[in-house]
């Protein structure tokens, strides 16, 4: 943590139970330049452009002009772009695009803001908070699963949640802990700020746009106060057997020791989300039993990328596995179908150099224990479908497989590997 996080979160511990004042200070030129140089340099432009390359040249002229307008409440939230990005259900997700001032001041404004709301949030959210990970949260069910015996787990699924975010809930949220009126006023224009889209501007009345920098804390203040506090203050007192919820971002998992207290949360579930704006999908959220009794044959379910299953360890004790998703899975390979497709062209060690950094970072996120099968399987996709472009490099012969396997030898593919070990 920086000097100016630390000071904040000495503040935040000493007035627990108070809102914060004048934070806006430690906002200053200083504080700008680190959260420029900590954007994505290839992030997509805003509706005016502007590239981080672009700013780049000028920003010591804009900088100060920008943080004037900040600190005078002069600053208009600019309009920002929607685009939409492809969905593991062929559905389409909407992303926000904010300009790069706009993206550079929701930056500073979250740096003064996460060291207070890190006080707040409890252990078991793991959701774009500093030191926290999905491998953290994977870790975490796992023990709860396989140690403790929590065998009913409730998945939940909630449709549209950062579209949901009701602005006057959350602005109430945010008055238990923020009274800076600077501040304050900037995330009002960011809630209020017109989306532009296929040339025609709408300003929506609730919800946050996937995409602001800004949008991962507001949602995660939001879920804190509806489902972590009610959940950890007002329900687990109620219960006799152990129970845990583990959350990253708006996707989650309730788990039970006892079959009926977990149908009793079920049922209370929906009316406390409802409550404040928000739905579960009636279709994917459900009571999954996971140990049958004898440790194998329950049920399934997906969170964060995988399928999560009972099976037996070495040593015949029932534990919690898990294998990457299908849907995942299908969506990892059909993404890199069409890159090869794309970079065929290339030369050969150019195309699996890039490739094999491609392979990395699927086992750096998938390359966990108990899913080295998964890994495997998909190695063995990849180097049919680089077999497969290949062959449509134009020439009049051709490759066959043992010259293709020649090739291999020399340029090799990157073999699977667990990163992620928890035994």
């Amino acid at each position: 943590m920086s000097t100016v996080e630390v000071h904040i979160a000495e503040r935040a511990k000493k007035f627990r139970d108070e809102p914060i004042t004048n934070l806006h200070s430690f906002i200053d030129l200083n504080l700008l330049e680190e959260c420029f140089g900590a954007l994505n340099k290839k992030g997509a432009a805003g509706v005016d452009g502007q590239s981080w390359e672009g700013y780049n040249e000028v920003r010591e002229e804009r900088m100060p002009n920008l943080l004037a307008q900040f600190k005078s409440g002069s600053y208009r939230a600019p309009l920002i772009r929607r685009t939409y990005i492809p969905k593991g259900d062929g559905k389409r997700r909407p992303l926000g695009l904010p300009t790069l001032e706009d993206k550079l001041m929701q930056r500073a404004v979250t740096k003064v803001l996460t060291p207070i709301y890190e006080q707040e949030f409890y252990p078991t959210s793991y959701g774009f908070r500093p030191g926290k990970s999905q491998h953290q949260a994977l870790e975490m069910l796992f023990k709860e699963v396989s140690f403790k015996g929590k065998y009913y787990i409730i998945d939940a699924d909630m449709s549209n949640y950062f579209g949901s975010i009701n602005h006057g809930v959350l602005r109430e949220f945010l008055d238990l802990r923020i009274n800076d009126g600077v501040i304050r006023k900037m995330i009002d224009k960011w809630l209020k700020a017109g989306v532009l889209e296929d040339g025609q501007v709408s300003y929506p009345e609730e919800g946050t746009p996937q995409g602001g920098v800004i949008s991962p804390l507001l949602s995660n203040i939001y879920l804190h106060y509806v489902l972590d506090e009610w959940f950890n203050e007002a329900i687990q007192p109620r219960l006799k057997a152990e129970s845990k919820l583990i959350r990253f971002a708006d996707d989650f998992l309730l788990l039970f020791n006892s079959k009926e207290e977990a149908k009793r949360v079920m049922e209370v579930l929906p009316k406390r989300l409802g409550k404040y704006g928000l739905t579960l999908h009636p279709e994917k959220t459900k009571l999954v039993e996971v140990n049958n009794g004898d440790g194998k044959g329950g049920q399934t379910f997906d969170f964060l990328g995988f399928t999560h299953y009972m099976g037996k360890s070495r040593k015949g004790r029932s534990i919690l596995n898990r294998k990457t998703s299908k849907k995942k899975l299908k969506s990892s390979l059909h993404r890199t179908n069409d890159w090869i497709r794309n970079n065929r062209h290339k030369p050969v060690a150019d195309l699996i150099g890039e490739l094999n950094r491609k392979l990395q970072g699927h086992y750096s996120y998938y390359g966990i224990t108990f899913n080295g099968r998964s890994l495997l399987h998909y190695h063995h996709k990849v180097r049919r479908l680089l077999y497969k472009w290949m062959n449509r490099r134009g020439g009049k012969t051709p490759m066959n497989w043992d010259k293709f396997q020649t090739i291999l030898n020399h340029y090799p593919l990157k073999q699977p590997r667990i990163v992620h070990s928890y035994l």
